[in-house]
């Protein structure tokens, strides 16, 4: 018998296995196809104060081991959230959810992180301060030490619940900004979120989305976040959710060999909808395989 439970910022989990936020949308479209409540939790889609339509499409392009995405953080605003999306939720999903969370302001990230810390439902609040699909905000916050910190700062003074901060890996020195987030008050850190790419059309010659970059995601990206993720649970005393490119059930072991507490899952659910499910079916049995009784015995082991 093996035991899979974590303990992510003092929130017990089953399993350390969350679909990332915007691959598995408020959760519900999932539960139609299986039990989500075998997760130990979610990232639902990334929210803002104000409703947003998004990027203008085209907004995706396919490329080897991977994709790009652009979709630009498109959803109803926090308030349609709370009232429409969350109690729709709880009627499929009985655990604490994870909160994603964006910004074009710091002022913005603070507004919408106090209403969504009022709702019993959420656990943890994952604010983003890595999209690459926005402009004027998004990656923006994420790029140095001083504007991860500030926000991280107003976030924590309106809230009460984990504050988790998602990094992006389109730096030079991914340690001194989570760094800078541990000691502005972060409860956690998340990484890595899509690195930057683009495509173009050989027949048209013209950059493949409308957005002309994204963010790239999927396996080709998997040694990237371990690398990360390695260098960031050396260097801050809080915990790591680590993603990026995870597929299999041995990925997950790596990224918490590496350092990570939690894994979240997140290209993998655009392919195969029953990406997360299937990981944690196999997961047991890759622990046996490999000696492993207890995960957080592994957590930082390499």
């Amino acid at each position: 018998m093996v035991n899979m439970k974590v303990n992510l910022c003092g929130i017990e989990m089953d399993n350390p296995i969350i679909p990332a936020s915007g691959t598995f949308g408020y959760g519900y479209e999932f539960a139609e196809l299986y039990d989500i409540n075998i997760l130990g939790t979610f990232s639902f889609k990334g929210t803002t104060l104000e409703p947003r339509f998004g990027n203008p499409t085209p907004r995706i392009a396919e490329c080897t081991a991977g994709m790009i995405n652009a979709v630009g953080l498109q959803n109803p605003g926090v308030d349609q959230v709370i009232s429409e999306e969350l109690p729709r939720l709880a009627t499929c999903f009985h655990k604490p959810v994870m909160a994603n969370v964006s910004g074009f302001s710091v002022p913005d990230y603070a507004a919408t992180c106090e209403k969504l810390d009022q709702c019993d439902q959420v656990g943890w609040l994952e604010v983003n301060v890595s999209c690459p699909n926005v402009h004027g905000g998004g990656m923006s916050f994420g790029t140095s030490p001083e504007a991860a910190a500030e926000v991280t700062r107003a976030v924590k003074k309106v809230t009460k619940k984990p504050v988790i901060i998602k990094l992006s890996p389109n730096v030079t020195d991914i340690v001194s900004i989570a760094k800078a987030c541990e000691e502005a008050g972060a409860d956690g850190i998340s990484l890595i979120n899509t690195l930057l790419g683009m495509r173009i059309d050989l027949k048209t010659k013209k950059p493949v989305i409308a957005n002309k970059m994204g963010g790239f995601s999927g396996s080709a990206i998997f040694p990237v976040a371990v690398r990360m993720v390695y260098q960031v649970a050396h260097a801050v005393n809080i915990p790591v959710v680590g993603m990026g490119g995870v597929t299999t059930a041995e990925d997950v072991i790596e990224l918490m060999l590496a350092g990570a507490t939690a894994v979240q899952v997140g290209a993998a659910n655009l392919i195969e909808p029953y990406a997360c499910k299937n990981i944690i079916e196999n997961l047991p049995k890759v622990m046996e395989k490999y000696g492993i009784k207890d995960l957080n015995d592994i957590i930082g082991q390499a």
